[in-house]
């Protein structure tokens, strides 16, 4: 985690603390990985902490990486925006030591070489039901870092072999959150329910993060409550809520390592040999030759 912050503060000139809980989402940014689920969390967390600055906050750095598809104009709007807050963040001292956000740069192998054994918390909050499976947090996982993600693509595998009680789960299911989307995806129904929503919405609407462009959030904004494509309201409540479960469980160092030994042991079925056995015996229906040594 030294290694990573040293990285942080030459690529991005934020200083982080590395006993601080590393909150990590490093994959390609699309809308349906809810990187602006995690950027929202991101603001919610400020305004509580700024709410109650005397509290035993759980130390927290949130760090993003990966990269958009050139024409992708939302994807890229979603970077400015955790860029955005991360600068009223990062300046802001009433928060100071207790939560910082960073973007790395140019996300590739040799970053994430960095990134993914210094992580504590792997962001794998896809909407359920649109992830086809996902490696990245399987290597997260082995890494012993724990995951919080919906029921989707391989974190149903991972929670399966890591153990329930090794991982944070939220969110609407598969069907839950297909059933939603037919009912329709206006979000006002659920931004109307929660407070917490409301104030993060208005802070990015109002031009709380863009002081110089007030409006730059506005269509953002509009679109997510007209149509919630991605369930980011629907979800929100219980990501924060699952949020809360993490900072207590960090809190309890012996059960935080407890659970991140456990994934570290139970990812193993994971293996490249396993899979690779089972596609051939399942798939190109091949059987083992054994081959003499010249």
């Amino acid at each position: 985690k030294e290694r990573l912050a040293r990285t942080v503060m030459e690529r991005t000139g934020v200083a982080v603390d590395p006993t601080a809980l590393f909150d990590v989402q490093i994959k390609r940014i699309h809308l349906y990985k809810r990187q602006l689920l995690n950027v929202m969390h991101a603001v919610a967390l400020y305004n509580a902490i700024r709410a109650e600055p005397t509290r035993d906050w759980v130390p927290r750095v949130k760090i993003f990486a990966g990269k958009a598809a050139p024409g992708y104009k939302l994807a890229k709007q979603v970077i400015r925006l955790a860029h955005d807050v991360a600068q009223v963040i990062n300046s802001d001292p009433s928060v100071a030591g207790r939560l910082k956000v960073v973007f790395l740069p140019n996300y590739n192998v040799s970053l994430a070489e960095q990134i993914i054994p210094a992580a504590d918390l792997s962001e794998q909050i896809s909407t359920a039901g649109m992830e086809a499976s996902g490696t990245g947090n399987m290597k997260l996982a082995l890494n012993g870092a724990l995951t919080i993600g919906t029921l989707d693509g391989a974190n149903v595998e991972i929670r399966d072999h890591v153990g329930e009680a090794n991982i944070f789960i939220f969110g609407m299911t598969a069907d839950q959150a297909a059933a939603r989307a037919a009912r329709g995806l206006a979000a006002y129904d659920e931004v109307e329910a929660s407070p917490a929503l409301q104030q993060v919405l208005q802070g990015i609407r109002s031009g709380l993060f863009s002081p110089g462009e007030p409006d730059r959030y506005e269509g953002l904004v509009h679109d997510l409550l007209e149509r919630d494509t991605f369930l980011v309201c629907a979800d929100f409540d219980s990501y924060v809520d699952e949020q809360r479960s993490v900072a207590a469980t960090w809190q309890d160092p012996a059960a935080w390592w407890h659970a991140a030994i456990m994934n570290t042991a139970g990812v193993g079925w994971f293996s490249s040999d396993r899979t690779i056995a089972e596609y051939a015996a399942e798939i190109w229906k091949a059987k083992p030759t054994l081959v003499a040594s010249p």
